[in-house]
């Protein structure tokens, strides 16, 4: 194959032939990284089909015209499968993903609203569920613990609370709980299903091999202890073969490993014949997977209602990973939809200098055109079903994916921005929901504009707002509404922590920053804490600068929709949940919370960050 049929070939698939990175560098692809890239979309040895007399996919609008004309006689299948046919103009549409048919070519057509509508002014709380109950109860945080904490939170003014993914993970591979990293999208974690159950000496830091395993064992004896009852039967005939291929490939890898791609080949093909024989033979085990899924959806419905019910506007605010394990229950009932060969990542940057392999799979751009986008419809829907706001991890993959393949450097791979926005927009409206993309980072030009034009709410995190040295940070009035504006994240320092450079000695310590950068990075934080003081100045009035009023006080002043204070601050925790580049040198998400639910519901602080938020009217 000549270069320039590989070029034009990768041009075609999506794949961008440079990049300038975060350091003004232009970053040029690889011939090698083009020929892996395409191989992972499935076009190693043919080219991408062109749209023949109608484009892939078309956006309109419910009850407007919709703007694209049929070739010839047309056949319209609607979301809810009845079928017009017709010549000539289309008619208007219903909300909702429908396929044109004419001319032997098809268009799917995406019909949502042009822009979602923006929430009053609101704010909310957000906490790490697995780490909820404090050193003294032991074991994992549980859907209950969650409602209790959302009826505290909402009957102090919140509107929402906040928690990491919560997507089924691998039950057999305990150390592999990092909630951004999940087996299935669709499904839900049983982990956090409330049992009593918990490892015999718990302590500040959660030991998931322990805690996991009893668990498990304790929901096992209740699934045995009583018949589920008529319910459970009308679930399993609801969810109907995906669920039953969720929990079939949940046994088998009770029995095969936690992983697929590491199984007999026989096993690796869910539709085969051995598969078929196993999911009989595992009957029970099959069923009892159901049942969580079954325990777990409840849980969370009375977690919704229980928090709504206490007077949040929003209740849950749930949160979608960016892409799904290479080797998990989701990759394994569906491979057309995700890329092999190739992980979803980031370029270098000033964190990362490296760049960042995430070892997640990204989906399939290609693949998702032809389907109508029906997995990305589904896996938003499924999160959505349970909560009044959904926050999509790095949306910038929506405008382009940083892909890594197994042995090339990285390249971007555009995505079909406009449809993916739109299928947002789609099952947003559908759930009467906000939703809120994560839009940080090298973000794309014009990207933000169109989360905008989308209601679409995006991050703005108060530490990095601002400019210069010494810096000057944007004054509250300066935010963009369509947004929600909190202090850090769960990667970044809590307020305590970022005033006394924690996080940075802790890179140190680490052996992830050098220790000659230490006073440098120490003395540029030391002016940002200074200058962010002269900016809470005009909010805080008799509060301390170095405390949580200070800094609520003027997250309660910014324009932005939503605003949301970390546990970790109301608890003065000095110790961020994450610390990105680390994976068993810190205790990334197994730090449990120095109280519990009752403690949290009772600190000072939150009482004193509501009275502050409702004197600013939300």
């Amino acid at each position: 194959m000549t270069d320039k049929s590989l070029d034009a070939r990768a041009e075609r698939a999506g794949i961008m032939h440079s990049f300038r990175d975060l350091f003004g560098e232009t970053q040029v692809t690889t011939a090698e990284t083009k020929a892996a890239l395409l191989a992972a979309m499935g076009l190693a040895d043919r080219d991408l089909p062109e749209p023949a007399s109608l484009p892939f996919w078309h956006v309109c609008e419910p009850g407007q015209p919709v703007g694209i004309d049929a070739p010839e006689d047309w056949t319209l299948t609607l979301e809810d499968g009845t079928e017009q046919e017709g010549r000539g103009p289309l008619p208007t549409l219903p909300l909702g993903r429908h396929l044109l048919q004419s001319a032997g070519a098809q268009c799917w057509l995406l019909c949502a609203p042009g822009k979602l509508d923006l929430p009053p002014r609101l704010w909310g709380l957000m906490a790490p569920l697995a780490c909820l109950r404090s050193a003294a109860e032991g074991g994992l945080g549980s859907y209950d613990d969650l409602a209790q904490l959302a009826e505290a939170v909402g009957g102090a003014g919140g509107a929402f609370v906040g928690i990491n993914p919560i997507h089924a993970g691998f039950p057999t591979e305990p150390g592999g709980f990092s909630p951004y990293t999940p087996s299935h999208r669709r499904r839900f974690s049983p982990f956090y299903l409330p049992t009593g159950a918990q490892a015999a000496q718990p302590g500040p830091i959660l030991i998931l091999p322990e805690e996991l395993p009893v668990r498990l064992h304790a929901l096992e004896a209740e699934y045995h202890a009583r018949d589920p009852g008529d319910a459970f039967e009308r679930y399993l005939a609801h969810e109907g073969a995906p669920l039953h291929q969720f929990a079939t490939h949940q046994a088998l890898s009770e029995k095969l490993g936690t992983y697929w791609d590491k199984w007999d080949s026989a096993y690796q093909d869910p539709a085969s014949d051995q598969v078929s024989k196993a999911a009989r033979e595992l009957a029970d085990r099959v069923r009892f997977h159901a049942w969580l899924q079954y325990r777990t959806e409840g849980a969370l419905s009375e977690a919704q209602s229980r928090a709504t019910a206490s007077g949040m506007r929003l209740g849950l605010y749930l949160d979608l990973a960016v892409g799904t394990h290479p080797a998990g229950a989701e990759t394994w009932a569906d491979r057309d939809n995700f890329a092999f060969g190739a992980s979803l990542g980031a370029p270098p940057d000033a964190i990362a200098p490296q760049g960042q392999n995430w070892h997640l799979a990204p989906f399939n751009p290609r693949h998702l055109e032809k389907t109508g986008f029906e997995a990305l419809a589904l896996t938003l829907r499924q999160q959505l079903r349970f909560s009044g706001a959904l926050r999509i991890d790095h949306i910038l993959g929506f405008e382009r994916a940083y892909w890594v393949p197994d042995d090339s450097p990285g390249a971007y791979v555009t995505m079909p921005r406009e449809a993916m926005l739109a299928i947002a927009r789609m099952e947003a409206a559908r759930a009467g929901a906000v939703i809120v993309g994560e839009d940080l980072g090298v973000i794309p030009d014009g990207l933000q504009q169109s989360l905008i034009d989308s209601g679409i709410l995006g991050c703005r995190l108060t530490m990095f707002e601002h400019a210069g040295d010494p810096p000057w940070y944007k004054a509250p009035q300066d935010y963009d509404e369509g947004v929600i504006a909190s202090f850090s994240s769960h990667d970044l320092p809590t307020w305590k922590g970022w005033r006394d450079g924690h996080e940075v000695k802790t890179r140190v310590e680490l052996g992830i920053t050098p220790a000659e950068h230490l006073d440098d990075t120490l003395a540029w934080r030391g002016r940002e804490v200074a200058s962010f003081d002269g900016a809470t100045e005009p909010y805080r009035g008799d509060a301390p600068p170095d405390g949580l009023e200070a800094l609520a006080s003027f997250l309660a002043a910014t324009s932005a929709r939503m605003v949301a204070i970390q546990v970790e601050d109301i608890l003065e925790m000095e110790h961020q949940p994450n610390l990105p580049g680390t994976v068993w040198e810190y205790p990334n998400w197994r730090q449990r919370l120095p109280v519990g639910v009752d403690g949290i519901a009772n600190a000072p602080l939150l009482a004193k960050t509501a009275r502050i938020m409702k004197r600013a009217g939300r």
